[in-house]
């Protein structure tokens, strides 16, 4: 009775106690897959976290991943990335949400998101660890690396200025001793 975010193609690949594997060939929904499943059919729980990532990111903006057309941008993705470099990430809103969200927990849940959809998995959290970002504040974010498939880049690596008061408040992650972030609180 765990949850995976695939179709049922992908599912009936993944074994009862598998946590990662290889394909001979790519089974699932474009625009949800994750990049290290398009291009080399390998698939672990990150791929999953990709999958929840792209869908926190189609329901904020009211617009879904596949079939994107937003100006210059090919993808959803990319658009979001874009918005949260030029410090503008209320801009992904879906408009008919206008009035009705709280300002720091959209930003906090777009934040997650493009963490979850980090090109490299182990950028990416475990679900656990998203669980526990999305329930708690005090849990400090690491800022999203710009991904590859961003398809317009802006320089400079300081923290958008939105985030500055929010994150000086938030206190560090759990670190066990010998350095490795405490992620896995429920077994899978």
């Amino acid at each position: 009775m765990n949850a995976k975010i695939s179709d049922f193609g992908m599912a009936r690949i993944f074994g009862v106690d598998q946590t990662e594997g290889n394909t001979n060939r790519v089974v699932g929904t474009f625009g949800y897959m994750s990049p290290e499943y398009v291009t080399r059919g390998q698939f672990s729980v990150k791929s999953d976290v990709f999958s929840f990532g792209v869908l926190v990111l189609e329901i904020i903006s009211g617009k879904k991943n596949s079939g994107f057309d937003q100006s210059d941008y090919e993808d959803l993705l990319s658009y979001a990335w874009n918005l949260w470099r030029d410090e503008r990430p209320l801009d992904l809103m879906d408009p008919t949400l206008e009035g009705t969200y709280s300002r720091n927990e959209v930003i906090r849940c777009i934040h997650i998101a493009l963490l979850c959809v980090q090109d490299d998995p182990d950028n990416r959290p475990t679900m656990a660890t998203v669980v526990v970002m999305l329930n708690s504040y005090s849990v400090t974010l690491s800022l999203p690396q710009q991904p590859e498939f961003s398809t317009r880049s802006r320089t400079g690596s300081n923290p958008p200025k939105f985030l500055e008061s929010d994150e000086s408040r938030s206190k560090s992650m759990p670190v066990s001793e010998n350095g490795v972030s405490i992620t896995e609180l429920y077994p899978r």
